[in-house]
């Protein structure tokens, strides 16, 4: 029996959908279940009469393949990764690679390869994003790890992965160790913000504008027709359009309690260690936390009072500024998380390619969007961009956007609208392009009670001074630590 070119353990749904993808792009792959059952099933149903070899040991799995044996898991991020590990290792040869394609936390990842080089073998983490349909069509592959895998796990990455109009795969390889799986985190940190946004603007239009979903309908499909066109706002159009059994709008029956598996987290947590203002997509993980405490909320509105929304102006010209306001909010959102990714690769040791990120998930991801060309062109032009901000492109988006952006959130706070995100990202934006902030007070006052220190402006940087505020306390000053 001929060998198999690659090997995948975990046939959920994401592993089988990537399984025929690759099949269907001229690979043979030979596949593993825990539950032998589902191999089975498999084998007999969707993969029938196709280049797909069913096995029911990780033994027979290894020894179908062709060498260098790559081994991709589809499985539970976590200690299942570590226990297949753990299998894998005495059953494979030097040079042979295991892909790790769940979505691991980048710390693991980087452990794992480490662990795994040591025992002569090759590791890649891999980001795979798109949902089920990504994975059966063509997802968004983020790669990284050993540097001596890309090379052989290539060729199929690339042919497997979605295409932009000019052909290029949405997959290059990331980075060493952890690089692949850090930047699959922050893209998800930017779906949790997106989704934010486009929540807020949602919440803006039924309370405080009364709009039907249908009408909604209208305006995102009308939004994704211009510079807002993206995979998120194309299914926001959908789902308002979407009618349960009874004719009414589906969405307006589904309980307002949103969940999340953890990478949006890692992702505010990551930003807090490396000391970046993720302040968007910390917002968007903090709403979600708030929509969980959904009897919390509905005892609380029986006692807090708040205004009534009330909107009596221009309905169509504040339905533009929504747009406005969401489209410049998304520039801060993509601004943080490249911020994120730069101050990552300096901690890290990564050479990341900020213009290549965006190329990958210009297609096949769920922040898929035409705005990522945009980004690409800016990180092309200017690889040592320091804030996506500070691109001459986005300045003008962001200075042409900002009118309707201030009136959007000004209007929300005055009508009791809560705006989470769009308010971060404004409150960021005014922070950066200010010179000067009132951490002047603040380290006066961590100075006065704990002699912290301080710098001074008429002093050069670097210097640090110290006041006895109360003259009963003496010369000696605190350590401290930048963030």
């Amino acid at each position: 029996m001929s060998k198999a070119d690659i090997g995948l353990i975990g046939l959920a749904v994401m592993g089988e959908n990537l399984v025929m993808n690759m099949e269907s792009e001229g690979y043979s792959v030979a596949v593993y279940n825990r539950t032998l059952a589902r191999v089975k099933d498999f084998v007999e149903s969707r993969a029938k009469e196709k280049k797909i070899i069913g096995t029911y040991s990780l033994e027979e799995l290894v020894q179908s393949l062709k060498k260098p044996r790559k081994v991709m898991l589809m499985v539970k991020a976590g200690q299942p990764v570590d226990s297949l590990i753990e299998q894998l290792i005495p059953l494979l040869e030097e040079g042979d690679i295991i892909i790790d394609g769940g979505n691991s936390h980048f710390p693991d990842t980087i452990r794992r390869t480490r662990y795994v080089e040591e025992k002569g073998l090759l590791y890649v983490g891999t980001g795979v994003s798109g949902g089920e349909e990504g994975a059966l069509l063509g997802p968004s592959l983020m790669p990284g790890g050993s540097p001596a895998a890309w090379p052989h796990i290539k060729p199929i990455f690339q042919a497997i992965a979605a295409k932009v109009e000019d052909g290029s795969p949405c997959c290059e390889w990331v980075g060493q160790d952890g690089a692949g799986h850090f930047v699959k985190m922050v893209h998800n940190g930017i779906e949790y913000g997106d989704m934010q946004l486009i929540c807020e603007a949602y919440h803006l239009m039924k309370v405080l504008l009364g709009m039907s979903s249908d009408a909604m309908h209208e305006v995102f499909k009308e939004w994704n027709e211009g510079e807002l066109d993206s995979y998120l706002i194309e299914i926001t159009r959908d789902i308002l359009a979407y009618k349960d059994e009874d004719g009414s709008p589906l969405v307006e029956k589904i309980l307002d309690t949103a969940g999340q598996k953890g990478t949006g987290k890692w992702t505010a947590v990551s930003a807090l260690d490396e000391g970046v203002p993720l302040t968007l997509i910390g917002e968007a993980v903090f709403s979600r936390f708030l929509s969980a405490l959904k009897e919390e909320r509905v005892a609380a509105s029986r006692v807090l009072s708040g205004p009534q929304p009330s909107f009596d102006g221009d309905k169509q010209g504040f339905i533009r500024d929504i747009q406005q306001a969401l489209y410049a909010a998304k520039i801060v959102s993509y601004a943080q998380g490249y911020s994120l990714m730069r101050a990552a690769a300096g901690s890290h040791g990564w050479d990341l390619n900020y213009g290549g990120i965006a190329l990958m998930w210009r297609g096949g991801c769920i922040i898929r969007s035409a705005f990522l060309g945009d980004i690409k062109k800016a990180f092309d032009q200017n690889p040592d961009l320091a804030n996506l901000l500070l691109d001459p492109f986005f300045k003008e988006k962001i200075a042409a956007a900002q009118g309707g952006w201030r009136r959007v959130c000004a209007a929300a706070m005055i009508h009791g609208i809560p705006v989470p995100a769009l308010s971060a990202a404004l409150s960021y934006y005014d922070g950066y392009r200010n010179p000067r902030l009132p951490a002047n007070l603040l380290q006066a006052q961590r100075d006065y009670f704990g002699a912290h220190t301080y710098e001074r402006v008429d002093r050069p940087r670097g210097e640090f001074f110290h006041t006895n505020w109360t003259g009963q306390g003496g010369s000696t000053s605190a350590s401290t630590y930048d963030a």
